[in-house]
């Protein structure tokens, strides 16, 4: 009976103590962790971490996707027979400030005949023609309130170039949003063909 009432006493003891242990403890220390993987796991940096992955190339833990696996648009690359008429589509790097090297360097690699002048004039109408205008006057209807939308066949606009035209639907120009990321490259070399034919007043 002696020893019951004991170990009942000790019992107690042993919860105060450790009641009275755990309330001067950092409120924000969760104790002892059975499992700390758990609660804690190890974040992999992809291209860099304090040890060297000796599996994968520069010791990496993201490895380089497999040659050939990542999608890309096959923009095509050439028009006609001749060496001259080859051009890469898909390369287009000139900066957005940088109209002037366009103007200088950029040449249609879209051959000007009655197809493309026809795609050019679908592509116009799908993406210019509400500010251009049919005829290019600018008279479009959301031109009539953006203003200042330009009539190609004026003088002021009818001798601006193929990589003028094709900088200017890439990048955007003062109130123009740019059309880049909407129109790939060789359909807005075919609204630069339909674009001069405006020019022209035709």
């Amino acid at each position: 009976m002696k020893f019951k009432d004991l170990y009942k006493y000790l019992l107690l003891g042993g919860v105060i103590i450790i009641a009275a242990a755990s309330c001067k403890r950092d409120p924000n220390d969760p104790g002892k962790e059975y499992a700390p993987n758990m609660y804690l796991p190890v974040g992999y940096e992809p291209y860099k971490q304090e040890k060297a992955n000796p599996v994968n190339p520069m010791g990496l833990t993201m490895r380089l996707p497999v040659a050939g696996t990542v999608s890309r648009r096959n923009y095509r690359t050439s028009f006609g027979d001749s060496d001259s008429a080859t051009r890469d589509l898909m390369v287009y790097n000139i900066p957005a400030d940088s109209i002037s090297i366009s103007e200088r360097v950029l040449k249609n690699p879209v051959p000007l005949n009655d197809n493309t002048l026809a795609e050019g004039k679908v592509l116009y109408e799908r993406y210019c023609q509400h500010c251009h205008g049919a005829t290019g006057a600018g008279d479009g209807k959301v031109g009539a309130t953006y203003k200042g939308v330009p009539n190609y066949a004026s003088d002021a606009y009818k001798n601006l170039n193929e990589g003028h035209i094709f900088h200017v639907i890439t990048h955007g120009r003062n109130r123009m949003w740019p059309h880049g990321s909407q129109i790939n490259p060789e359909e807005r070399w075919k609204i630069v063909h339909y674009v001069q034919k405006l020019q022209k007043g035709a």
